[in-house]
């Protein structure tokens, strides 16, 4: 039965099967048997009705000029009653489609309907109720196109604002998918770099002094083990907020845990920590945890074994200020360890988040400085 009145609705021209039945009911007079072929010859002018949806301009043409030709003949001349609806179906047919030639076709209705008063309704009971009274006609004709257009236009601003609506929806979608992958790509640098750097380093170490400080090697290994155990950890968490959303991203790292990154980089380095950064928004203060993380990674990436650091985080009021210091040192670089470029940008989006302020450089004992200020009350 659906897919029935899914075909019915998809042939528009079953709909028309009732008008097409009360012009048949407007039959001419046949009384006389000798002229009603001719008398149903009027009726032909009717079959382009059939095609007015497909090609309303023409049919709207074959229409006048079929009634015209009836009202110019007195044998068909009566027959006004079909012609007059043939008319406003044209005209509502016009209207609907919001063709411009309704205008000129209205004109040419009242034309003719002036015609055929001034010819034959002279003869009638009433000749001025003959010539006005098919106005009003028209005029439903005209308004219940105008209806159904705007009816039309309405579902059809309807459709397309659902659409845009979807579209935004799934752009915003997009949006959120690809700044969740940035995200995750930021932390899974900024874990990787870290980690790997301080198990390349400490590798590097206890080779060297497998031979004459066996209990190093020991102690070596053993921070190799925790930092590839973290890394696996944060490596692992970051994978389940892929798999599972916002609701795995907890816990994340904070700034508690900055003295046991600084005691696994290996290197001599120095935390101070001023303020109390228990009253830090959860977002800044992971933001400030990685920016130390990134500044340690490319210390133990850049400079010499022998040089030391200091890692300073001090919050005060609406702004938490994080500086991370190396000396230069005296022995060569290690190695083997190059760098993916976007240390320094990944800080840089970082800091801009929380509408803050980042400054690097070289110190004067050849050592590095980087500084970051994020602001809270942007969080």
């Amino acid at each position: 039965m659906r897919g029935l009145v899914m075909w019915v609705r998809k042939q528009r021209w079953l709909l028309d099967l009732p008008l097409y039945a009360v012009f048949v009911a407007f039959g001419p007079n046949i009384a006389d048997q000798e002229t009603w072929p001719i008398r149903m010859v009027s009726m032909l002018f009717l079959l382009p009705l059939l095609l007015r949806r497909r090609y309303p301009r023409t049919v709207a043409l074959l229409i006048l000029i079929g009634v015209a030709v009836v009202y110019a003949n007195e044998i068909w001349a009566y027959d006004r009653g079909r012609s007059d609806l043939a008319m406003a179906v044209m005209l509502y047919t016009l209207v609907k489609a919001g063709d411009r030639w309704f205008i000129g076709f209205a004109v040419a209705i009242v034309g003719l309907d002036a015609f055929w008063g001034f010819t034959w309704g002279t003869n009638t009971l009433n000749p001025t109720l003959t010539v006005f009274g098919t106005l009003p006609l028209y005029l439903a004709a005209w308004a219940l196109g105008a209806f159904f257009r705007t009816k039309e236009q309405l579902a059809e601003e309807e459709r397309l604002r659902t659409e845009l609506t979807a579209s935004e929806e799934q752009a915003r979608s997009r949006a959120s998918v690809a700044e969740e992958r940035t995200r995750i790509a930021r932390e899974l640098h900024d874990v990787l770099a870290h980690s790997m750097s301080v198990i390349v380093l400490n590798a590097e170490g206890a080779k060297l002094a497998r031979h004459h400080d066996p209990d190093a090697v020991d102690r070596t290994l053993d921070t190799i083990s925790k930092t590839g155990r973290s890394a696996l950890a944060e490596l692992r968490r970051l994978l389940e907020v892929m798999h599972a959303g916002e609701p795995a991203r907890a816990p994340q790292p904070t700034l508690d845990q900055l003295r046991t990154l600084v005691a696994q980089s290996g290197r001599d380095i120095t935390l101070e920590v001023n303020g109390d950064i228990a009253d830090l928004p959860a977002g800044v203060a992971l933001q400030a945890y990685r920016i130390v993380q990134e500044a340690l990674t490319n210390m133990l990436k850049h400079a010499p074994p022998d040089a030391t650091g200091r890692v300073r985080v001090t919050f005060a009021g609406p702004e938490i200020q994080v500086e991370v210091t190396n000396s230069g040192g005296r022995q060569p670089v290690a190695a083997g360890l190059p760098g993916s470029g976007r240390g320094l940008t990944g800080m840089a989006q970082r800091v801009a988040m929380y509408h803050g302020k980042l400054e690097t450089g070289a110190l004067p004992d050849g050592g590095y400085r980087v500084s970051a200020t994020l602001r809270t009350d942007a969080a």
